[in-house]
């Protein structure tokens, strides 16, 4: 099991569009992931889950991955977060 946590950069935080990338992203692999945030685990490979955690820019989350990829699933989901999602602010 791997656990990281992460900082939230983007300006508009984990909105729909960026909590749709994540998910497709950590949905591709085969470990399952779980994403937390004030003191609300969700389920990381559910759009309305990571909705819920309402992250915002600035927040920190904590991203859990366990299973046979975790460490792939880890270094692509890291990557995101510190591409901003794609959205070039």
């Amino acid at each position: 099991m791997l656990e990281r946590q992460i900082t939230v950069v983007n300006r508009l935080g984990l909105h729909a569009r960026a909590a749709a990338k994540l998910v497709q992203l950590l949905s591709s692999y085969r470990s399952r992931a779980f994403l937390a945030s004030n003191d609300r685990e969700v389920n990381a490979k559910s759009i309305m889950g990571v909705l819920l955690l309402a992250a915002g820019q600035g927040s920190v989350v904590t991203l859990r991955l366990d299973g046979e990829d975790e460490e792939q699933a880890m270094a692509a989901a890291v990557d995101l977060f510190e591409r901003r999602f794609d959205e070039g602010e």
